[in-house]
């Protein structure tokens, strides 16, 4: 046995950049990560429903009562899932959307806004954007809100006030409404299509109006038409909404429907489209908050001045810096603030913002991410952290995928780059970090089922059943199976029909009906369809859990060249020595449980076929694997692959000395 002993010391993060020879860094890698500069194993993960809409094009969560209330944004709708820090759930349900529009493109936005008054009130909002395809698309949606315990959303901007047409171009309101300006879409009785508001004074809303007047009170609808293509936030206590041309604009305090107030305000700050909004500390100027539109930066922030022309004086309220003009965003979701620092990805490089915006400085896997990106799904980039460990990841489709198969990772308390290595865990298309719920929720994107009923209507009454309400009867009909409704009967004829069980393997158009006691002819159309996807619980355990199945999760690192031609073993630079390097024992120290594998892998030359040896198999309480290998350019692969397999490494022993190989 060789008397020269060596300590593995291959530095940390995986450099996917570059050639294998010419790496001190681990040359590749799959669920793992880095902690004190050494590999450990990445969490489990455990399923908590395989029922969610799907695939998630938006994940929000938010703390209520003990559980966290997990609200999902896919193609067709919205639903909501409260969960606990257990894992616990009370089953999911679908919102019910005003002036919302089914469509495949609809990436969403959440954000929430708080009572300032201390009522405990709260309201969420939520954006559809038709956004995943084009992250430049001039497609206007509504912005949406609706109490946050509440499974009801509504157009922000759109309230009732009472009234009656005074005159012919006068509406009189029962009392003053500070909601109502000058801009606003109105309608009611007399009110003619495409009426907006002209002018306000005290009580009286000065319209045009095409009929005359009318007695008796009248509710009027008002619309301030808050549509946008690019997105929603709160800079608490407003609301700003932003899209096409540099748009932003904003409600007044702790109100979504006051877009009329002094301190609201529209504008255009940047000549393309503002794609995503975060807030930032402000300090004295705060609320404050930081824009991305497609070229440049921009912070908002709430600065209230008087400006004095002669005998004229305006007050302004809102300060727009542009902090660089010459930027880049690859995705609307690939931005995420981490300990006050933004960080997020141009269309080729990785950037960050503290003050100035800077480059991410990234040698390790640059290339393997903008080169291996499918460019044609920048959209579906999204970015999650782990504050636990310190890190931000970015999911994203390589290659020819059109969904995340792969994330790269910047570790901001290591200061490395590492990536998944393609592991299963990273095929998810939404989620959101942990914060008071302790663990990271991400959405899988790959079906579950495909086929359930999303919406139907009814095609035709039927006559003669008798009425009442028919629960969870069976749907028949169509290409699917086992959906069940609610089904209400009213003067014979079938009113109502609420899916209960969705079902699944139906097709648009399917005509299904039930068999109702009595009566017949009702008929129903499948409008819309849904996909059911996985929902999974991050960072817990070791393996993935799905129910009473409970799978290993493979993980694996490998070394540096090691060979003598590259220095050797802890070598910081290259001797030069022209030798193989004969390695003939190896002595673990890991944190371990289960059992783990060693491969010794390596060739002759840089550029030629990789040799590899069997697995050596080592358990935690082996001492020592005891070997006869030697390479040119050797490797070290350790694999854990087993049920309740995890692993920490720390200082691992070589005995290795030059081989019996003659140099070349």
């Amino acid at each position: 046995m060789t008397a020269k002993v060596f300590a593995l010391d291959t530095k940390p993060g995986i450099q996917r950049d570059g050639t294998k020879f010419d790496m001190d860094f681990y040359t590749s890698g799959k669920w793992v990560r880095f902690q004190r500069g050494r590999p450990r194993k990445m969490g489990g993960y455990r399923l908590f429903t395989q029922y969610l809409a799907g695939p998630s094009r938006g994940i929000y969560i938010d703390p209520r009562n003990e559980y966290s209330n997990v609200y999902n944004g896919y193609s067709n709708g919205m639903q909501v899932l409260p969960i606990s820090n257990t894992g616990a759930g009370t089953g999911i349900t679908d919102f019910v959307l005003s002036d919302f529009t089914a469509n495949a493109n609809n990436l969403w936005q959440f954000d929430a806004i708080y009572d300032a008054f201390g009522t405990g009130n709260a309201n969420l909002i939520a954006h559809p954007g038709q956004n995943l395809t084009a992250i430049d698309s001039n497609v206007d949606t509504s912005v949406l809100y609706g109490d946050i315990n509440g499974t009801t959303m509504g157009a922000c901007g759109v309230f009732t006030a009472v009234g009656a047409t005074a005159t012919s171009t006068t509406i009189t309101l029962v009392a003053a409404n500070a909601l109502i300006g000058a801009g606003q879409s109105v309608t009611g009785t007399n009110i003619a299509p495409g009426t907006t508001v002209v002018s306000v004074s005290t009580v009286s809303v000065v319209i045009s109006i095409a009929a005359t007047g009318t007695a008796g009170s009248i509710t009027f609808t008002f619309n301030n038409n808050i549509s946008v293509s690019g997105g929603a936030v709160v800079l608490h206590p407003y609301l700003f909404v932003y899209g096409d041309n540099g748009l932003l604009k904003n409600t007044g305090p702790n109100n979504v429907n006051d877009w009329v107030s002094a301190t609201s305000n529209e504008t255009n700050v940047s000549s393309t489209k503002i794609v995503k909004g975060l807030p930032v500390r402000g300090g004295s100027n705060a609320p404050s908050g930081l824009f991305w539109s497609l070229d440049s930066l921009i912070r908002v922030s709430y600065a209230p001045t008087t400006v004095t022309t002669g005998v004229t004086s305006s007050s302004f309220y809102w300060r727009y810096d542009i902090i660089s003009s010459q930027s880049s965003i690859l995705s609307s979701q690939s931005v995420i603030e981490y300990d006050g620092i933004y960080y997020w990805c141009g269309v080729d490089r990785f950037l960050m913002y503290g003050g100035t915006v800077k480059e991410v400085p990234n040698n390790f896997n640059q290339n393997y991410f903008f080169d291996n990106l499918n460019y044609n799904q920048r959209q579906k980039v999204w970015a999650q952290k782990v504050p636990r460990f310190g890190e931000i990841w970015w999911f994203f489709p390589s290659g020819d995928n059109e969904e995340c198969n792969d994330a790269v990772i910047y570790n901001t308390r290591e200061q490395v780059w590492y990536d998944a290595g393609e592991a299963d865990g990273v095929r998810r298309s939404a989620g959101y970090f942990s914060q008071i719920y302790q663990y990271p929720i991400s959405a899988e994107w790959e079906p579950v089922e495909v086929g359930a009923i999303n919406t139907l209507s009814i095609t035709t009454a039927g006559t003669s059943y008798t009425n009442g309400t028919y629960v969870n009867y069976a749907l028949t009909g169509g290409a699917g199976s086992s959906a069940t409704a609610n089904i209400t009967v009213a003067g014979g004829q079938v009113t109502v029909v609420t899916i209960q069980v969705r079902g699944t393997g139906y097709a648009l158009g399917d005509i299904l009906t039930a068999a109702l006691p009595v009566g017949s002819g009702f008929f129903l159309r499948v409008d819309t369809l849904m996909t059911y996807t996985n929902l999974w619980q991050h960072e817990i355990g070791v393996d993935k859990i799905s129910g009473s199945v409970v799978g290993a999760i493979e993980s694996f690192f490998e070394t540096n060249d090691l060979g003598l031609v590259a220095g050797g073993p802890s070598q910081p630079q290259m001797v030069g020595d022209n030798q193989w390097l004969r390695l003939e024992r190896v002595e673990p120290d890991f944190r371990q449980e289960g059992d783990m594998s060693l491969v010794v892998t390596g060739r002759p030359y840089a550029q030629a076929d990789d040799e590899e040896s069997d697995p050596y198999v080592f358990a935690p309480d082996t001492h020592k694997i005891d070997m006869k290998e030697q390479r040119r350019e050797l490797r070290l692969r350790f694999t854990s692959n087993v049920q309740g397999g995890d692993y920490q490494m720390g200082r691992v022993l070589l005995s290795a000395d030059t081989g019996d190989v003659r140099g070349y």
